[in-house]
Order: C-alpha cells, then structure tokens, then sequence
C-alpha cells in the first residue's frame, strides 16, 4: 500500500504592507517541509523590496530557512499552471498579506491573474481559503468586499495581532498571526503560547 503524498498549501504575497507575515509562513512551512505552491505577484514583490530588501527568489530563499526542497514556485502570470485547476488539488490557499485589490478581485470572480484564479478555484472546490488583509482605516467598499469573501466561504485573519501573550519584539507579534493562519490549515507547528485563562 503506498501512502497519499501530503497535499500542498497555496501561498500567495500580494501587494499589502505586511511582506513579514508571508515571510514568516513561507519559513515556517519550508523548515517544515510542508510542501507549497508559492506565487507573488508584481507588486508582492515591489512590497518584499521596500520591506525586506528582498529582490529575487534567492533573497526570498535565502532569508526563509534556505530548502525550498518543498516549494514549488509559480509565476502569477501563468495562468494555466496547477493553482488554476480545480483537478489540481491542494491542502488550501493562503494570501498573506492581502491586498484590498485583490480581496476585490475575489469578491467579483475577476481572475485576472493566477493568484486571483487560484483564489477562485480554492473557493468553488470548497477548499480553505484564508486572507490576511493589513489595512486601516477600512472603507465601506473594503467592508463589503470582506462580507462578500467570507459568505463565499473564506476566512478572513485581518494582520492585528494580539498582546495577552505580553510580546517583546516584532517577531513575536508577527508570529501571533502565522500561529492563527497554521491552525486554520490544521498545521501542529506552535509558535506562541497560547491563551490559558
């Protein structure tokens, strides 16, 4: 009997402040050998530069545990690459961070690219799909686009992180998140203490 490979995590970086938190992730499912689907878009990368100072696959590579023996890299212009089959299956899709512009696009089935076309397909394969906005003040439009994701079955983990666990560096406050997104895909890595009472 041969066992069943272990199905792959989407990641999708977009355009929102927060390039830290999808680094974050990135690194933890790569160190974990979970294997993932990795797509980041234009301006994904613009965000990971200005962020980071992160420019290139090696950079992103090099600063997220070094092994991307698990990871698969996709180009967000490739449109027919696996992520855009519903055939192709997967585990779920993060986005993290998520941009308002691409919350949107979900809203309104646009799928103009392959992270908003795997968005898609995540959604109607009734897979888990999990969005990490980082935006304030949230207008009306950014309210509603929220509502209309989440009705269609998304979990929206807006990027606020948490301080009863009494956190003293950034690091921890960014892994406050990750922790939330890696219990959402049922993943047993534990990253920070949680609440006890």
């Amino acid at each position: 009997m041969t066992s069943t490979p272990a199905l792959p995590v989407i990641l999708a970086l977009t355009g929102a402040s927060g390039a830290p938190y999808g680094m974050r992730l990135l690194d933890v499912l790569a160190r974990n050998k979970i294997p993932t689907e990795l797509i980041i878009s234009s301006h994904g990368w613009r965000l990971l530069e200005t962020e980071a100072g992160i420019t290139d696959d090696a950079g992103l590579k090099a600063r997220t545990g070094g092994d991307w023996s698990s990871v698969t890299v996709h180009s967000d212009d490739d449109r027919g690459a696996g992520p855009a089959s519903g055939s192709h299956r997967t585990r779920g899709m993060v986005i993290c961070p998520c941009s308002m512009g691409t919350v949107a696009a979900i809203a309104a089935g646009t799928s103009r690219s392959l992270i908003e076309r795997a968005a898609d397909v995540t959604l109607k394969e009734r897979r888990k799909l999990i969005l990490v906005p980082r935006e304030t003040p949230l207008s009306l439009i950014h309210l509603r686009n929220l509502v209309s994701v989440t009705e269609a079955g998304a979990v929206v983990i807006p990027a606020a992180p948490g301080f009863y666990h009494r956190p003293t560096s950034i690091d921890q406050l960014i892994d406050f998140i990750v922790q939330r997104i890696l219990d959402q895909l049922d993943i047993d890595v534990a990253l920070t203490p949680r609440w006890s009472g």
